[in-house]
């Protein structure tokens, strides 16, 4: 038996889970929100239905790391810390360097920082979070968790650019990817509920951070994130897809500096930049700003775009998944996607949708089917780190 803490840190949110293995029970489901925000929420589950919640202004991470170790032992999950026995930390990028769960020492924590190139937004987050956690837990084994793992098998028709080879095989530029943790999830779960191995399927990861992949037999075939995780998607604050010119065009235009487009197409583009209004689905559905509008018939048409090429790709689909917090909790965005694919005979049953539980929500004559699978990043993860123990 075996307790590991799962972590799964972002800039705004640090999401937890302990699991007791290899039952894989869940002893507690925590989360902080609104990090160094005014108002920060402090929401835990645990034991038989057990909910614990509190409010303070502005938890940083080193405040949350140590609110999420401390409620443990606190609420009585576990006696003291260090009946956990390992900690899992979802990473984003790993590039080609890591291509399965890798226990955290020096030279990995280094390289982890080092990748904060390719995700600015995620790994310098994930490592501080395990410096916080080494500090607090000399004497737990880390592990990292790598959401860029499940792109390894991506072929080089789909992972690389059209740029001179050997500035590609030089400084190693590819399609990395993102939300592979899920994507790999799910891509099982589907292959389950389809009763075969040699699936062929389009996986719709949809968020605040959102990205589409194409699947074959288990395996990733292409993905719409890129060698950052701005590329593809229109998503919450992430521009997605822009012509590389915009850059020296904003460059010389704004007297900014390449960095500070790129921070733009980060930060300040995407749902709010195009509407003006909101990062956020439900502020968008809910306002009358026709920008507003605008910025989600474009969230639609990128994510459409998207799966019809990977349909196109794999020569037809046996499923197409939705998850992520958009996915699988907006049914607009699910109705407005299979409506504008239904020239590959795809139908979804309005019913179904409205329902939006967990399963297929396809009609009987529909070509493909349409899975609403949750996202379980933390049970895929947890599995990876068992795997690690033995």
């Amino acid at each position: 038996m075996a307790k590991v803490l799962i972590v799964n840190a972002g800039s705004s949110s640090l999401k937890f889970k302990l699991f007791d293995m290899p039952k894989e029970t869940v002893l507690a489901d925590g989360e902080v929100e609104r990090l160094n925000m005014p108002g920060s929420i402090v929401k835990i589950k645990y034991g038989d239905g057990k909910k614990y919640q509190t409010t303070e202004d502005k938890i940083d991470y080193e405040r949350s790391a140590a609110i999420m170790l401390n409620n443990l032992k606190d609420l009585g999950v576990i006696d003291h810390l260090h009946d956990i026995d390992a900690v899992g930390n979802r990473v984003v990028a790993g590039s080609d360097i890591f291509d399965k769960v890798a226990k955290i020492d020096d030279d990995v924590l280094q390289q982890i920082v080092d990748l904060g190139e390719i995700a600015p937004i995620h790994n310098p987050v994930e490592a501080e979070y395990i410096k916080i956690i080494q500090r607090i837990l000399p004497d737990t084994d880390q592990y990292a968790i790598f959401d860029s793992a499940f792109f390894k098998d991506v072929p080089e028709v789909n992972s690389i650019y059209g740029i001179p080879y050997e500035l590609t095989e030089k400084f190693t530029i590819r399609r990395y990817g993102e939300h592979g943790i899920n994507h790999g999830f799910i891509t099982g779960q589907a292959d389950e509920l389809l009763g075969k191995k040699d699936a062929k399927l389009v996986t719709l990861h949809l968020g605040s951070g959102a990205s589409v992949a194409a699947e074959k037999a288990g395996k990733c075939y292409d993905t719409s994130m890129g060698f950052t995780p701005m590329n593809g998607l229109v998503m919450g604050t992430r521009s997605g897809d822009v012509d590389p010119a915009l850059v020296p065009f904003f460059m010389k235009r704004m007297g900014a500096k390449a960095d500070e487009v790129i921070e733009m197409f980060n930060d300040r583009s995407g749902l709010l930049g195009v509407s003006g209004v909101s990062s956020d689905m439900r502020d968008l559905e809910s306002s009358k700003d026709p920008r507003a509008q605008l910025a989600l018939d474009m969230f639609v048409n990128r994510t459409v775009k998207y799966a019809a090429s990977y349909i196109t790709e794999l020569g037809g689909v046996d499923a197409i998944v939705f998850s992520g917090g958009i996915g699988e909790h907006d049914q607009w965005v699910r109705e407005e996607v299979c409506k504008k694919m239904a020239i590959f005979g795809i139908k979804l049953d309005a019913e179904l949708n409205d329902q939006q539980k967990p399963g297929d929500l396809g009609t009987k004559d529909s070509s493909a089917r349409i899975l609403l699978i949750p996202a379980n990043e933390e049970l895929a993860m947890v599995r990876d780190v068992q795997g690690a123990l033995k």
